[in-house]
């Protein structure tokens, strides 16, 4: 065990918290669905809230690299339709917040991911038409998103569900999820820092020292996501998501 601004770790804990930092890299620039692997391992070790606040400016640092990378490729139409929403979203999640216990925290992240994981293999053994292209639409998968990202920044799945379900070519797709991410997560920072106080100086210091490992995982992310097809693709964030799921319930 050492001492790492405030925080007692031991080495493989630390090497824990790096791995979380490369999948956040990779996910935001296109892995998606491989960040919620990480999700279950940081509830475990500093548990569900302060896992959540921790990894909070991981997702902001790796959106910034999303966002720069892929930003030609947002669908702003799409995102004009999910803001509102999901800043809602965003204020009801904060409030479940600060009203229920960790444990019960961690049973909510457990369950929206395997509501998302269902609705999307769902989703996509259905005609796009079954889901039809409605502003009522974008309104609920904001609401649920907005929700969702804030109880363990689990919004990857609903985005997923939503823009999959628009069957946006693989870099619309990514660019359209960056943007909505970076602006989401920037709204969330004040929330975790006064109301929850699940982000310190402590915790912001531990995040820059894992830098490092969100930009290599960014450049890891980006070279995998060229050499996989828009159809394959689709199935692999499925199937990452899968993986988070069974994860989280170990």
């Amino acid at each position: 065990m050492f001492e790492l601004f405030d925080y007692s770790l031991s080495y493989q804990t630390i090497s824990f918290v790096f791995l979380v930092a490369f999948f956040v890299g990779m996910a935001k620039t296109g892995v998606h669905g491989i960040s919620l692997l990480a999700v279950p391992l940081l509830a475990v070790i500093f548990g569900g809230k302060a896992s959540s606040g921790l990894m909070l400016p991981m997702l902001v640092i790796a959106d910034l690299f999303a966002v720069k990378y892929y930003h030609r490729h947002a669908n702003w139409g799409y995102l004009i339709k999910l803001f509102p929403s999901a800043v809602v979203g965003v204020l009801i999640g904060t409030w479940l917040g600060n009203v229920v216990d960790d444990q019960v925290f961690r049973v909510l992240m457990s369950i929206i991911i395997f509501v998302s994981l269902a609705i999307m293999v769902w989703m996509e053994k259905t005609d796009k038409k079954a889901i039809p292209d409605y502003l009522w639409f974008a309104i609920l998968m904001g609401l649920v998103g907005g929700i969702s990202t804030m109880i363990g920044n689990l919004a990857g799945p609903i985005m997923g569900l939503y823009l999959l379900s628009m069957r946006l070519p693989k870099n619309e797709y990514i660019g359209t999820a960056a943007w909505f991410f970076l602006v989401i997560n920037v709204f969330k920072v004040p929330f975790h820092i006064y109301s929850w106080e699940s982000i310190d100086k402590n915790s912001f210091l531990l995040n820059l020292v894992s830098l490092p490992f969100i930009a290599i995982g960014a450049v890891c992310g980006i070279f995998i996501v060229k050499r996989i097809p828009d159809k394959q693709y689709r199935w692999f964030v499925i199937g990452m998501t899968a993986v988070a799921a069974v994860l989280m319930n170990i």
